[in-house]
């Protein structure tokens, strides 16, 4: 009913992380010591965002199609009635927050499986 939203909650908080994540970034000196390839944390947390972004959207227009979001008020059908107000709360607090976790957690392993890449692409170098 409304399991996007959590999604899409994450995916704000997360756009703004990373929108300071790049300003720190981008204000640091660079460190000519280190010259070690690696990706910036910008970088790996706007391949999160657009994750989050897109499955929040594409959950959206199901529940659209499916007739659960409307373009008047309340705009979700459970919120018309106490009782599917609690349905569409679980479901939130359920498969909502369980989808957002199971994104985050692919990204993790995205990130990782990139790290290793870069550092091995790096060895090979030199």
């Amino acid at each position: 009913m409304a399991c996007f939203l959590v999604s899409a909650a994450e995916a704000v908080v997360v756009t703004a992380v990373e929108k300071i994540e790049e300003k720190k970034e981008q204000s640091a000196p660079e460190k000519e010591e280190a010259a070690v390839a690696k990706i910036p944390l910008s970088r790996k947390l706007k391949w999160l965002t657009y994750m989050l972004w897109g499955g929040s959207f594409l959950l959206m227009f199901e529940h659209v199609w499916h007739g659960e979001v409307v373009p008047w008020f309340p705009f979700l059908t459970a919120m018309s009635d106490p009782e599917e107000t609690m349905t569409m709360l679980h479901e939130m607090a359920t498969v909502g927050v369980s989808m957002a976790v199971l994104v985050t957690v692919v990204w993790l392993g995205i990130c990782v499986t990139a790290d290793i890449i870069v550092k091995r692409t790096d060895k090979a170098e030199a």
